[in-house]
């Protein structure tokens, strides 16, 4: 909590230290005085053979080094026990990206007819054209948003705030939300006594659900699915962070400098930002591999 992490991060951290402090006592661990390195090896081991991957027990590891930091600074352990103590080896895999055509294919898919329709296409236009996150995009409120100067205000992970230029094309479906479809899903909720109260927590969201309410990363992801299945997109293709992926694959392949990308996408690191130049060449090889003439499925005359 003093680092600003989010509260599904803090989740995640209290159930590896849990499951931590469990083995540590079935072990005979009882006080933190008590643990010892092979506790900590004895508990990652358990983590692979319950099938975690690697990802997941490296962020284990994590929640584990800063508890042994805590219990050194406080005196409750007189040494760190997690000197030597490797993190599991990752493999990297390429984040799923869309293709340019398929992401326009997706967006007509919201055609903006009717409120939801002209919710839907606002969502999706800022989801790709600024790049955020979905957890972002929900909850993305009224003062967040410049529409004059085409700003987005976000707050990220960590609660690090950054701000996101919008393209004409996101400024457009917001304007059309905002004059056509938001004012319809207020008014509608408030014509619903029974909505009165989930109007409310609503009023200072940007997005809306059918019912006032501020939109929810699972009903986004409902919709969004939908969405998908009128563009003929396969739907486990398809998901919020893969437009955010399509965002900064798009900009590097255009000529977007890795800096800038990485300011966009709120990365504190550049190494996170840097794999999307792997997705670029992967797709520049794939043109080749099609178009040339000496690729190996090019057209035969």
């Amino acid at each position: 909590m003093e680092r600003g992490l989010s509260p599904r991060t803090i989740e995640a951290y209290g159930h590896d230290l849990q499951r931590l402090v469990e083995r540590a006592e079935r072990a005979g661990a009882l006080r933190p005085a008590d643990l010892a390195r092979e506790h900590l090896s004895a508990w990652l081991q358990g983590l692979e053979r319950e099938g975690l991957s690697a990802r997941s027990r490296a962020r284990a590891l994590v929640s584990a080094r800063r508890f042994v930091r805590h219990l050194t600074a406080t005196g409750a352990l007189r040494r760190d026990v997690l000197v030597g103590v490797g993190a599991p080896r990752q493999s990297q895999a390429l984040p799923r990206t869309l293709r340019p055509d398929e992401t326009e294919a997706l967006l007509g898919a919201a055609d903006g007819a009717g409120v939801l329709g002209l919710r839907d296409r606002a969502m999706l236009e800022c989801l790709y054209g600024a790049g955020l996150r979905v957890s972002e995009l929900c909850a993305l409120p009224l003062g967040g948003l410049d529409r004059r100067r085409g700003l987005v205000r976000v707050v990220g992970k960590g609660r690090r705030e950054r701000l996101v230029p919008l393209g004409a094309p996101a400024l457009e479906a917001l304007d059309a939300y905002f004059e056509r479809a938001r004012p319809a899903l207020v008014r509608r909720a408030r014509e619903s006594g029974s909505a009165r109260g989930r109007a409310s927590a609503g009023a200072d969201a940007v997005f809306l659900s059918n019912r006032g309410s501020a939109m929810t990363r699972q009903n986004f992801f409902v919709r969004l699915r939908a969405l998908a299945r009128a563009a003929g997109i396969p739907q486990d293709r398809v998901s919020p962070h893969v437009l955010r992926h399509a965002f900064a694959t798009d900009l590097l392949e255009g000529g977007a400098d890795l800096r800038s990308v990485q300011a966009m996408l709120g990365h504190v690191d550049l190494a996170t930002t840097q794999i999307y130049t792997h997705v670029s060449r992967r797709r520049l090889r794939e043109s080749v591999e099609k178009y040339h003439p000496r690729g190996a499925r090019a057209p035969r005359p």
